[in-house]
């Protein structure tokens, strides 16, 4: 684990945002992309997003996201394709270009959440029928469900929200192709088992998730990240059952931290943003870089300094 004092620096060299003159970019919520030649250049900046809305920097949290994405990526392979190449640089992956279908897998161990969309927050509304999946009486917030289901959401423009749907209504509204879309579903749950069996070696639950996948020559591949603290929830495993028995809260290691600091406050994704302090920063950032030892078994390694002029060096040594 870094240091209080790594962490604190890096505060001012966080990076927000890239400008770089190559091929054609596109903005997301947290990743920079970069077209060029069938390729694209995914630039893991430090944004954190929470209710669909952009928030602040934390320190080293692209690097984080890029590190774990590629160490699942090179695990997962045999199960589902990808659409990684190379990783030039700690916060940016080389992959193939692909044509994103407009469908997020989310895959539930748990019921639990805070946002809108989440099972949990609609179980709590009286949802019963979630996204197709039929819902007992008397489930808990945080108990796990008999086993794990899907809980489809399109995949918003930049600034709207995602919306929840079920699998039989994206095949209805024609969004993907059904046998398409039934080759995604199968990917995502033998995803989502093997990241659970690999994080429960680690004393970790793997408590949800969501998968991206695009077409690369006609066939399903899987884009965007894998397994990440931003992609999915995880929990400490040896501490869960004694805190849900007591109705507590688990021990959290990605950024519904954030969420819960940002909900305690009274925002769930309208109005204007509440400031983040530092401290909280930090915490976050602490937390994504403990998941990432946890989920991987290696050392986190970073340094203080400017990600932006690195980033630039390390692009600079490759033939785009």
């Amino acid at each position: 684990m870094l240091s209080e004092n790594i962490l604190e620096k890096q505060l001012k060299f966080t990076l927000d945002k890239t400008d770089f003159k190559f091929g054609k970019k596109y903005e997301g919520k947290v990743r920079d992309n970069y077209s060029i030649d069938g390729k694209r250049v995914i630039i893991t900046t430090d944004r954190i997003s929470a209710f669909d809305r952009v928030l602040c920097t934390i320190p080293f949290k692209g690097q984080v996201l890029n590190q774990t994405s590629a160490f699942w990526f090179n695990k997962t392979q045999k199960i589902a394709e990808n659409h990684a190449l190379s990783v030039p640089d700690p916060n940016v992956m080389i992959v193939k270009e692909c044509v994103p279908l407009p469908v997020e897998m989310v895959v539930r161990g748990y019921i639990t959440g805070v946002t809108t969309t989440s099972a949990w927050y609609n179980y709590e509304k009286g949802v019963r029928n979630f996204c197709g999946n039929s819902l007992p009486e008397g489930l808990s917030k945080n108990q796990k469900f008999r086993k794990p289901i899907i809980t489809p959401s399109t995949k918003a423009e930049h600034g709207m929200h995602d919306e929840s749907i079920s699998g039989g209504e994206i095949i209805k509204r024609k969004l993907v192709d059904e046998k398409i879309y039934r080759q995604m579903e199968k990917a995502a749950l033998k995803l989502f088992d093997y990241g659970t069996k690999l994080v429960a070696k680690n004393n970790l639950i793997l408590v949800d998730t969501k998968y991206e996948f695009g077409l690369h020559d006609g066939k399903l591949t899987l884009i965007d990240e894998i397994h990440t603290p931003d992609s999915s929830r995880f929990w400490i495993s040896d501490t869960y059952e004694e805190l849900f028995s007591k109705g507590q809260e688990p021990q959290k290691l990605d950024k519904e931290y954030v969420r819960q600091y940002l909900a305690n406050k009274g925002f769930i994704g309208e109005g204007p943003i509440p400031e983040i302090p530092d401290e909280i920063k930090i915490e976050a950032a602490r937390r994504y870089i403990t998941a990432y030892e946890m989920i991987t078994s290696k050392l986190f390694e970073a340094e203080n300094g400017n990600v932006m002029e690195r980033i630039g060096r390390n692009l600079g040594k490759i033939n785009l």
